[in-house]
């Protein structure tokens, strides 16, 4: 029974362990999301203030004219930035575009280099001709490709070689003639004369 005890005590001990391990995992999770949550807020804030900022930088407050003459100057001026600001965007697109390209092209070679560029495993396809031209030509194209109606018909002419054959005969037959003591005295009768 002292044994049965001990052993209790210690699988006892060993999962109080265990539960305090994972309650200070669950303590540690809880704080490090803690933290993350407020390092999102503190960097949330950051944007906020930085767009303010750029926001009061590029586009001050609007003071609307009193008179018509004002007015239309004003709008001048706002077609004016509107223009400049696309054609800004429009330069930072072409540029964006250039360099995925120029990524693209890079990376490509990289696999070139390195060899280790893998082919895709392709699988085999049954495919009719027919199949296979709507797929490359599209539904629109109405391409029947039957490869039989193309050919010549061609008469088969007999031969002197296939007449002989088939005026043999069945093999057998032949056999079964010189088999045996008959078959013997023929091939002999034949031989001598």
């Amino acid at each position: 029974m002292g044994t049965d005890n001990l052993l209790f005590s210690c699988f006892f001990h060993l999962q109080k362990k265990r539960r305090a391990a994972t309650a200070r995992r669950q303590h540690l999770k809880s704080a490090m999301l803690q933290l993350a949550v407020t390092e999102i807020e503190k960097e949330a804030a950051a944007k906020e203030v930085e767009k303010q900022n750029y926001l009061a930088e590029h586009c001050p407050p609007l003071s609307l004219p009193g008179s018509m003459q004002e007015l239309q100057e004003l709008c001048k001026k706002l077609h004016a930035k509107i223009e400049s600001v696309d054609e800004e965007r429009y330069d930072t697109e072409v540029k964006l575009q250039k360099t995925t390209k120029e990524l693209e092209d890079l990376s490509q070679k990289l696999f070139d280099l390195r060899g280790k560029f893998k082919r895709p495993p392709l699988r085999r396809v049954r495919m009719s001709a027919d199949a296979m031209l709507r797929a490359l030509l599209g539904s629109k194209h109405k391409v029947c490709m039957d490869l039989r109606a193309n050919l010549k018909q061609v008469k088969k002419e007999d031969t002197e070689k296939e007449k002989d054959l088939r005026d043999v005969g069945d093999w057998r037959k032949n056999i079964e003639e010189k088999s045996g003591m008959e078959g013997r005295k023929k091939m002999f009768e034949a031989g001598e004369s």
